[in-house]
């Protein structure tokens, strides 16, 4: 028996196996398919013709993740591990709307209920899982969260100064009814989104603002220039195989060139 559970084990989480990665290819498709179904059936006009098709498809995708679910379950080393991890949540939430249905049969809870199951769209999120440039990624947000954190802080900086002025400038008669106001007013504009509610009227709060949108210009290419840099370390990185020195990428479980483990 636990030959067999080894064997799945492989198939579920050896992404790098044949095996593996055909089993992520009909679960990426199922999840896509899933997903469609849901905006589909917000659609009112087919929700109306097709309930009954809508209604099958979803205990099919529901009984398919469910059993996805368990098996990760039970193929995992430390199966509490998974149930409380990110992915583990991800997965539960995948089925838990469609099963309130079942146990929430009150009328009164019709409303809350439908809007529970917009939550199978969080099965969209699993699709990550199943790409290998995620890692990588997830590895340079992590490598630049510091720089980003700075970046952010000093932006929140500006616009909280540039608000302040622009309230003491043009005054609430001008839209700028309080300091908040204005640095939604700063945060619209250095984002260079500008939706025109609210505009100086002065001269001076006039060139402020045109100030306050070529900082917003120079400084859009900031924090891409520090992700570009920690994605592509993150994409340089490989782990060497210890039993044929094949050169595998850093997220890899296996060997490309010959299946050995690289844990």
């Amino acid at each position: 028996m636990s030959s067999v559970r080894d064997k799945m084990f492989v198939i579920i989480f050896g992404t790098d196996t044949k095996s593996g990665k055909r089993f992520d290819i009909i679960l990426l498709w199922l999840i896509l398919a899933s997903v469609l179904a849901v905006m589909l059936e917000s659609i009112p006009i087919l929700e109306e013709k097709h309930t009954y098709a809508f209604f099958i498809l979803e205990l099919f995708f529901t009984g398919v993740f469910t059993l996805e679910y368990f098996l990760r379950i039970w193929v995992s080393p430390k199966p509490k591990n998974y149930i409380f991890s990110f992915w583990g949540i991800v997965d539960l939430l995948a089925i838990l709307p469609t099963y309130l249905i079942f146990f929430l049969p009150n009328i009164h809870f019709l409303v809350a209920i439908r809007s529970l199951r917009l939550l199978r769209v969080f099965r969209i999120i699993k699709l990550v899982r199943f790409i290998k440039e995620a890692n990588t990624l997830k590895k340079a947000l992590s490598s630049s969260i510091y720089k980003t954190s700075t970046f952010l802080f000093t932006i929140l900086a500006i616009v909280v100064i540039m608000g302040t002025i622009m309230y003491v400038v043009e005054g609430a008669e001008n839209g700028f009814t309080s300091i908040p106001q204005s640095i939604y007013w700063a945060i619209i504009t250095i984002t260079t989104v500008g939706y025109g509610d609210i505009v100086p009227h002065t001269a001076l709060g006039k060139f402020i603002s045109a100030v306050v949108m070529v900082i917003g210009y120079s400084i859009i290419a900031v924090p891409t220039a520090i992700f570009t840099v920690e994605v592509a370390r993150a994409g340089n990185e490989q782990k060497v195989c210890a039993k044929c020195k094949h050169q595998n990428s850093v997220n890899a479980n296996f060997c490309n060139n010959c299946g050995n483990d690289l844990k």
